[in-house]
């Protein structure tokens, strides 16, 4: 879903698990949170509270 980040509610070093929730989408006058579809530690973020983002668009890093 394409929307703005509202809120990343992860940092770089946390473990998170399956279905975890990375950040939080405004779309459409709603919130849609982005779910972890894997388990792993986030060693990177690639986006920002405000950015624009698309379905595709890497958002963060995860190793597992």
């Amino acid at each position: 879903i394409a929307g703005s980040v509202w809120m990343v509610l992860v940092k770089v070093g946390d473990a998170v698990e399956v279905d975890a929730p990375l950040l939080l989408l405004e779309s459409m006058k709603m919130e849609v949170p982005v779910l972890s579809s894997d388990p792993g530690v986030v060693t990177e973020i690639f986006v920002a509270v405000g950015d624009m983002v698309a379905e595709g668009d890497p958002i963060l890093s995860i190793t597992y």
